[in-house]
């Protein structure tokens, strides 16, 4: 056991090749992390463990001194609970997920890398269908934290050739679950992406209301997902009385949900450009009522050269 800051703060001496900058929130500074090292031995910082979930499939489970968990998966990396002390969970999982290793998990906050929505190659991009794997953990005070890492592979290249390393922490703390995401071009050439974190709340839909969007250029996907229409938001609270699925650009750093649960939840950001907020009504009839995607994203294209990174943070918080 030794002290470490090796991954606890990913975003520091990183070139970033995008045109937005970190903004107000940032990641802890190291006093206090005891990191275990012996990740191949399977031996893990206290608070972290891993398990078989759903399906046979393998996942993380990171309990907080506080009486906070959170639960990942390493098929996609996907968190798909996080449980505040009182024991609930303010993610949601939907009923037709599939746990086969095969599909994405529905639900949660899957990955879209490195694209976003439909596009040349399968929806969201490939990194929500693959194995992460761990390659580090730690405890800060007691908080938990793991970092899955995910590299090219013949899968990835038959639809995007490229080399590459994405590393992504999640670190558990009392009252919020924040993410840093870190893509590196360990290639010789340079190539583009979008991502997004395509997070689902537990909701009661006729309750939700998303506050911090108003003045945001918009990109309306209904009617039409392909032709968007153009506008601007001029709601100080989105609501959500029918289908929704629309990109907002230029997006603040904090976004305020009220998940009509009596929940509100701060979703903070640094390097996310852009939110998305999703609800597919009736075209979801079995759960609609139950969730709201609002969704961490850039939707602008990252160019990064040979040896650059790009990093993205986010920070999910119940007050």
């Amino acid at each position: 056991m030794a002290a470490s800051c090796a991954l606890s703060s990913l975003s520091l001496s990183v070139s970033v090749s995008s045109s937005s900058s970190p903004r107000r929130f940032r990641p802890r500074r190291c006093s206090g992390v005891v990191a275990m090292a012996s990740v191949g031995q399977k031996v893990y910082a206290p608070g972290v463990a891993v398990s078989e979930g759903n399906g046979g499939l393998q996942k993380i489970d990171l309990k907080s001194p506080h009486g906070s968990e959170a639960e990942i998966y390493l098929f996609g990396a996907c968190v798909t609970s996080w449980k505040v002390p009182s024991g609930k969970d303010v993610l949601f999982v939907r009923p037709d997920a599939v746990f086969n290793g095969q599909k994405p998990i529905s639900g949660g906050i899957p990955h879209c890398f490195p694209q976003f929505g439909p596009g040349p190659m399968q929806q969201h991009g490939f990194a929500r269908n693959m194995n992460w794997s761990i390659t580090d953990s730690e405890a800060n005070e007691g908080n938990p934290a793991v970092t899955l890492e995910l590299k090219d592979d013949s899968y990835s290249r038959s639809m995007w050739d490229f080399s590459f390393q994405a590393l992504y922490k999640v670190a558990l703390h009392s009252t919020s679950l924040s993410t840093t995401l870190k893509i590196t071009n360990t290639d010789d050439k340079p190539f583009s992406f979008n991502s997004a974190l395509h997070s689902y709340f537990r909701a009661s839909i006729s309750g939700v209301l998303v506050k911090g969007l108003k003045g945001c250029k918009t990109l309306n996907k209904d009617p039409d997902p392909k032709n968007p229409l153009e506008g601007k938001e001029e709601r100080e609270e989105v609501t959500f009385p029918g289908f929704v699925d629309c990109v907002y650009l230029g997006a603040p750093s904090e976004l305020t949900l009220d998940n009509g649960l009596g929940d509100k939840i701060v979703i903070s950001n640094a390097n996310w450009s852009d939110a998305v907020l999703w609800n597919p009504h009736l075209q979801m009839e079995a759960c609609y009522k139950d969730f709201v995607c609002v969704e961490n994203a850039k939707i602008e294209t990252v160019q990064l050269e040979p040896k650059q990174s790009w990093v993205a943070e986010q920070k999910i918080e119940i007050i």
